[in-house]
């Protein structure tokens, strides 16, 4: 066993990292993750073989990845704490009094042209980084990954309505930066 914990960096730290950042989307976060994850597998002398070297490492990174966002939650700089646009209230006219759109937000297409779709990729990752992280974190936990409100809420330790509020923000801020940075409307 000792032989296989010396080769786990080499044979899977590029895959964990690579599965962190794409979670994260934070280079430093991921590396960090990948190292927590490196130092509790080697501490832990819990590995049996029951599975792969390459599954049991990417559940303690599933871990340290939640704790990371946990912390970095917590751990809110003053910037976060403005709103987006305090002095904007457009996002009140959007709904009528049963949640309801007034105006549809407009469909986007996905380009049948490879170079349009990255150029859309791009637009799209270049919007989710303007968000600030606990937005962001919030709506790739609940739209990209599919969590649940409930698992959310646990993960984030916050209240269903506060996760409601800033799941919204986040889509409002995503629907704006790509109508202003995609479609140009």
């Amino acid at each position: 066993m000792a032989d296989n914990v010396n080769n786990w960096l080499n044979d899977h730290g590029d895959y964990l990292y690579r599965f962190a950042f794409a979670r994260l989307r934070d280079t430093h976060l991921a590396e960090d993750a990948v190292q927590e994850t490196m130092l509790a597998a080697i501490k832990s002398n819990g590995f049996k073989g029951d599975s792969s070297a390459r599954t049991w490492l990417t559940g303690i990174l599933k871990h340290k990845m939640i704790d990371l966002q946990r912390k970095q939650f917590r751990e809110q700089p003053i910037s976060d704490l403005i709103d987006l646009d305090a002095s904007d209230t457009s996002m009140d006219d959007l709904f009528n009094q049963s949640g309801r759109w007034l105006d549809k937000p407009q469909t986007f297409n996905m380009p049948d042209n490879a170079l349009e779709q990255k150029q859309f990729l791009s637009v799209l990752d270049g919007c989710l980084n303007k968000l600030p992280k606990k937005l962001r974190v919030i709506f790739l936990l609940r739209d990209v990954h599919e969590s649940d409100n409930e698992n959310i809420c646990k993960e984030l330790d916050i209240s269903a309505t506060n996760a409601w509020v800033m799941l919204y923000r986040a889509r409002m801020g995503l629907r704006k930066c790509l109508e202003l940075n995609w479609t140009g409307a």
